[in-house]
């Protein structure tokens, strides 16, 4: 890669005067998503289904006691930090995607990741229990078997192109739905456990599972922000992007690989969570523009931010039951994701 890649600088977000300018706001503006960040992992804390006096709250953080009030609350802090990773594991995801394959619908189903991870807790099910297909490694090795079947077959003489990898996408997530319906309809008891796991939620996941996703997700991270100035130039086209030094298809190769990561930590830990990995890069591409080195930090922490205010508004509108935030995610993203749309700057 030379340097002239690396300064490959996509066009400015219109109404910011220059670099500088550029740049000093959109700083702020991160620092303000962090700040966002914080007060909604404080409400996901302090809000749920069963209410609980915030002074209650603060003394279970400080002294838990073993009252009501810290078993609701201690019982909070792992579904909180659950949403953290899987929020920003599945934006993120999104983001990556869409850039590898240069697809703005892309999101972590359309490699076939959703699809694999689904099959293998539906297999790992039926040949050792539900105890086990409901932990995270049951469904890593499906999700990345599926990304790596997905780019093999997408990849032609001259490499993998974006229409080949979505092509192939939708055909081994075909074959792989195929798969789990013939397996769940015949296996009742396979079936009973798939059907809550399938839907998406923070809840009712057992304490371990944030450890057990934690490696996966931090992992994904760091490629995916290594990679934001390759970003930058393959969106140029692969034509110009390796004329100035950038080689393509290692680039996206590492990228898939990256996405595949996080999308199957997080599904593996939550469910296929719909609409995050599709909805926040569209939001935040509209005020930072194409430039991953922005779009990337800020994906990683309005993800989150996301997924955790559909769980607390899953929570509070149902009392004293809850709504699952798989269900939730569709209905508060839609108008996040149909405001920027018709702003014009999400690039659809």
């Amino acid at each position: 890669m030379t340097a002239l890649d690396l300064r490959a600088r996509p066009q400015h977000p219109s109404g910011v005067r220059g670099p500088r300018s550029r740049s000093r706001a959109l700083t702020a503006g991160l620092v303000a998503a962090a700040g966002l960040l914080v007060l909604m992992v404080g409400l996901s804390v302090a809000v749920g289904s069963k209410p609980v006096p915030l002074g209650d709250v603060w003394h279970a953080l400080r002294s838990p006691d073993g009252s009501y009030a810290a078993t609701v609350v201690g019982s909070r802090i792992p579904r909180t930090q659950l949403g953290l990773l899987v929020g920003a594991a599945l934006a993120v995801s999104g983001v990556v995607i869409q850039a590898i394959t240069r697809n703005p619908l892309g999101d972590p189903g359309l490699l076939g990741v959703n699809a694999g991870a689904s099959a293998s807790v539906v297999v790992v099910t039926a040949l050792a229990g539900a105890g086990i297909g409901r932990s995270v490694w049951a469904a890593i090795p499906g999700a990345l078997l599926a990304a790596v079947a997905v780019y093999a077959i997408g990849t032609g003489r001259r490499g993998p192109t974006p229409v080949r990898l979505v092509l192939a996408g939708s055909a081994i997530s075909a074959v792989l739905v195929a798969v789990v319906a013939a397996i769940s309809l015949t296996r009742p008891e396979v079936f009973d456990s798939y059907r809550y796991w399938v839907i998406g939620s923070l809840a009712g996941r057992s304490p371990g599972t944030p450890g057990q996703a934690l490696p996966f997700v931090a992992a994904g991270l760091v490629a995916a922000l290594l990679l934001a100035r390759p970003f930058n130039a393959l969106a140029l086209g692969d034509e110009t992007a390796t004329s100035l030094g950038l080689r393509a298809g290692r680039t996206r190769a590492v990228g898939a690989l990256a996405a595949t990561v996080l999308a199957a930590a997080a599904v593996a830990a939550a469910g296929p969570i719909a609409f995050v990995g599709l909805a926040v890069p569209h939001v935040v591409r509209s005020f930072t523009g194409a430039d991953h080195r922005w779009l990337l930090p800020y994906c990683a922490l309005l993800g989150p931010v996301l997924l955790l205010g559909a769980d607390i508004l899953g929570r509070v509108v149902a009392r004293p039951g809850e709504l699952l935030v798989g269900a939730v995610t569709a209905f508060v993203g839609a108008p996040f994701l149909v405001a920027a749309v018709r702003r014009g700057g999400s690039g659809l």
